[in-house]
């Protein structure tokens, strides 16, 4: 069993660079886990992440060091900060963009009991929709955690859901995403508000403004989506 202690010391290790640890669990002995760092199969996870626009600073300062061509660069950055931690600590990092993919977006229901929102993106009842999953580090060893319970879902309280209101192209609604009818118009005479500024519908919930992206970072995210 890691102490609680270590995860403190981990805690303090992401901090540095704006990241947090967004909960963990144990793998039960009957699941086929992904291996740790010496292999064996992973006994615990810890999920990092970001509320808020907590790394950007941390991230540019990395991005200007770096050349101009790099492809998806906060993917890199992200790799590397945690992959510093967990060679500090003796454990394996992994990325949501790792192939074959891992069920980062179970993983995070386990570790935090978030569900999502209309949006798919899942709804925290601090951050609202402005938080994001980085990675994982996986321990050979249980860690000592605090119990998790079942997070209130904001979404549930919500009559009159402008996150499926706001979009210009209703690229949300109960039938799920558009895909095709939003990058087109993201890409389109008319999508400036969405490439300069982010999603619209994404931008109309009411909860967890205050940790809201700045617009540029929006920016940012846009033009990856859109291959900008």
């Amino acid at each position: 069993m890691i102490a609680r202690g270590m995860v403190e010391e981990i805690t303090a290790a992401l901090g540095v660079n704006g990241l947090i640890l967004r909960g963990g669990f144990f793998f039960p002995g009957d699941e086929d886990a992904p291996h740790s760092a010496s292999g064996a199969p992973a006994k615990s996870v810890l999920l990092v992440g970001q509320a808020g626009a907590a790394p950007w600073p941390h991230f540019l300062r990395w991005r200007e060091q770096q050349r101009s061509t790099i492809a998806d660069p906060l993917d890199s950055w992200s790799r590397q900060v945690i992959g510093d931690v967990a060679e500090a600590f003796g454990a394996r990092a992994v990325s949501p963009s790792d192939k074959p993919y891992l069920p980062f977006q179970q993983w995070a229901v386990r570790a935090e009991g978030l569900k999502p929102s209309p949006l798919g993106i899942l709804m925290h009842p601090q951050y609202g929709l402005w938080h994001a999953y980085r990675g994982a580090l996986l321990f050979e060893d249980e860690i000592a955690l605090p119990g998790q319970g079942a997070a209130a879902h904001l979404c549930d309280a919500c009559v009159e859901k402008p996150c499926l209101k706001s979009c210009p192209v209703d690229a949300y609604s109960t039938k799920g995403f558009a895909y095709q009818a939003c990058l087109a118009h993201v890409r389109g005479g008319n999508g400036e508000p969405c490439r300069s500024g982010g999603c619209l519908d994404r931008n109309a919930c009411p909860y967890g403004t205050e940790y809201r992206y700045p617009s540029d970072i929006q920016a940012f995210h846009m033009a990856a989506f859109a291959g900008l």
